[in-house]
């Protein structure tokens, strides 16, 4: 059995729709948690009311890894697929997440095509390229390109994607659970980091297809989305680095990229977003890493 896991936050109309769309396509035997961290208007109990079968939690807002830990502590499944509330299926893909695990005792992970549902002939990922040692650049591959053969090819892939990732219990038991000291963002390349460190592939797997109601032109940037994307990067090179690599990407991180950006917003007039990402970067730096 698989265990999906999703968190909702104020987003009922999207989680129900998510609910919906396994409701009808999906022929493998499954569970649904739903974690409820903290939303208004008390969705938990409209969730609960509206899908008895779903097991629903009441959490408090512990960010997007304490979501899905909360989840795994309640899950049956040999497999636990971390699926965000905001997507849908248009056809079955359980079982072809499943093979390519089963395929190798070695597939720790893997996550399908991720489709734009409102362009769904549009790429969102097909896979991740690794992070360069020093700038903690990477790259979704097949964004926001057109769907086409060379995407519709299995492969291993640096990193999992967080809105449609599945891992078997047993890697989850040995890895352990995503660290919650993010709070938002780059939670799933670590833990991706982390799979990967205990001798494990991480796979892109293009037979089954998820569709992501993100939004496919990136949105301008919040105060609090740029300190918590400023705050991750630094913790991610200090988990995930060793060596002299560490004390470099970290000086990059602290005396380029992060004043190149906060003057760049600044000379846009946006001094809120140039403070977001100081703090957040101070943040980074300071916080405990474990």
């Amino acid at each position: 059995m698989v265990s999906i896991i999703t968190v909702n936050y104020n987003g009922l109309i999207d989680t129900c729709e998510m609910i919906d769309s396994f409701r009808k396509y999906e022929i493998y035997p499954y569970e649904i948690i739903v974690v409820d961290n903290g939303s208004r208007n008390s969705e938990a109990d409209k969730i609960k009311l509206y899908y008895p079968q779903v097991k629903v939690i009441q959490n408090t807002n512990t960010g997007f890894a304490g979501g899905n830990n909360a989840g795994v502590k309640i899950a049956k499944g040999d497999y636990l697929f971390f699926l965000n509330n905001d997507t849908v299926i248009k056809g079955p893909i359980l079982e072809t997440l499943i093979h390519r695990l089963e395929a190798d005792s070695k597939n720790g992970g893997v996550s399908p095509m991720l489709k734009y549902n409102y362009a769904p002939d549009t790429l969102q990922y097909a896979g991740f390229t690794p992070f360069s040692r020093i700038t903690l650049r990477n790259a979704a591959i097949g964004f926001n390109e057109k769907d086409q053969p060379r995407y519709r090819i299995a492969c291993e892939t640096a990193s999992l994607h967080g809105a449609a990732m599945m891992v078997r219990r047993d890697v989850l038991q040995r890895v352990g659970p995503m660290t919650e000291i993010y709070f938002l963002f780059y939670e799933e390349f670590d833990w991706s980091a982390q799979i990967r460190r205990a001798g494990y592939k991480l796979w892109y797997e293009p037979s089954a297809i998820v569709y992501h109601k993100e939004s496919m032109t990136a949105k301008k940037g919040t105060p609090l989305r740029e300190f918590y994307l400023s705050r991750a990067r630094l913790l991610f090179a200090r988990r995930n680095i060793s060596g002299i690599d560490k004390y470099l990407s970290c000086l990059y991180i602290c005396f380029i990229a992060t004043p190149k950006k906060a003057i760049l917003y600044l000379l846009h007039g946006k001094l809120s977003l140039t403070m977001a990402t100081l703090r957040g970067t101070f943040n980074g730096l300071i916080s405990q890493k474990q």
